[in-house]
């Protein structure tokens, strides 16, 4: 697997989310989707953010743009960008700031485009209302986008609609529009969902591009490890609503410290090997409208059950640095007094052997 190679890390933040919390409330309790979520990016940077489908991540990026709507709620938490907190800013300021300053790549790009508009009228729009462009220098802008993207015939394709586009034309469509003002912060949420392999690579190239040539943040949100590895420079891990891991994207794949990243490393299907079956981690997500108490990957984790840690299914621990630069939520890496402490790993395996 090719690991990009890491940007200098000596950039300040271009966004900073702290403590951020998003519920839903439904008739059968409340969905604790984004549960008390904290990470930073830099400018410059690329950051991956990934986890299982339901874990938070695409209402995590909502939350930053305050695209909630009921019955969700943004309850608590700050998301400074620039140093401002977007969440005390009166919402015409966010009308400014979405496309803007922050851009965002939706999961399905044709249900994100207006049917009933030609993809020309669209991106001369996002001109229109943050530039106050004529129409005639707004159109010609849109054509040089569509172009600059890989659309073959722009100036044909400005004129058509959404539905005769192929899923990988949307796709560009939508990187187009999310790119027109050259944001400071591009979030791409799923950005090569339902595309064939060689569409894909085609986006993630395209996206990597505009990110160096530019100098655009972008927030990366996926499933795939493999996209993780090749695109981002850090990665932030989720799962059930928390971030349980963040570090620099070369170190997540030599020395992943959670029981959850290295059981997502362990199930990448690696080319050439020879096995009965694939590794899992065993179980399911948990309700998040009832959550286990104590670490809510416990009732899955292995490492748990090998170190004999009782404290996971009491206590949840605090997303700490473990090490420099890598942060970690998990009992095999933080002591707490007033707890029967955990030991570290090794010091666990030998008391395990010492047992009787």
């Amino acid at each position: 697997m090719a690991i990009r190679k890491r940007k200098p890390n000596g950039s300040a933040p271009i966004l900073e989310v702290r403590n951020l919390t998003t519920y839903f409330y439904t008739e059968d309790g409340v969905v604790k989707a984004v549960d008390g979520v904290d990470f930073f990016v830099r400018h410059g940077e690329v950051l991956g953010l990934v986890g299982e489908s339901g874990c938070g991540k695409s209402i995590t990026s909502l939350s930053i743009l305050r695209l909630i709507d009921r019955p969700g709620e943004i309850v608590a938490g700050e998301v400074v960008f620039e140093g401002d907190d977007l969440l005390k800013k009166p919402m015409a300021d966010m009308v400014d700031i979405r496309g803007d300053r922050i851009s965002m790549i939706f999961q399905q790009p044709k249900s994100s485009l207006n049917p009933v508009f030609t993809i020309g009228d669209q991106i001369v729009e996002v001109f229109e209302i943050h530039e106050q462009a004529d129409k005639e220098a707004a159109w010609e802008k849109a054509v040089g986008l569509l172009r600059l993207v890989g659309i073959a015939d722009p100036e044909s394709k400005a004129h058509t609609y959404p539905h005769q586009l192929s899923g990988g034309q949307a796709q560009r469509v939508m990187i187009a529009m999310a790119m027109a003002l050259q944001p400071e912060l591009l979030i791409a949420d799923e950005p090569t969902t339902a595309l064939d392999v060689t569409i894909q690579a085609q986006i993630l190239d395209l996206i990597r591009e505009l990110n160096e040539a530019t100098g655009t943040a972008v927030i990366l949100i996926t499933h795939d490890l493999g996209l993780i590895a090749e695109m981002a420079d850090r990665v932030a891990v989720m799962y059930a609503g928390r971030i349980v891991e963040e570090v620099e994207v070369e170190t997540l794949f030599k020395q992943a410290l959670h029981p959850y990243t290295q059981g997502l490393i362990d199930s990448i299907p690696v080319l050439g090997a020879v096995k009965e079956r694939l590794n899992t981690i065993p179980g399911g997500v948990p309700n998040l409208i009832d959550l286990p108490p104590g670490c809510r990957f416990a009732p899955r984790c292995r490492a748990r059950e090998e170190y004999g840690l009782s404290i996971c299914t009491e206590v949840e621990p605090s997303l700490a640095e473990a090490k420099p630069g890598h942060k970690v939520r998990c009992w095999l890496y933080e002591d707490h007094s007033g707890h029967d402490a955990p030991l570290k790993p090794r010091e666990a395996k030998a008391r395990k052997k010492d047992r009787p």
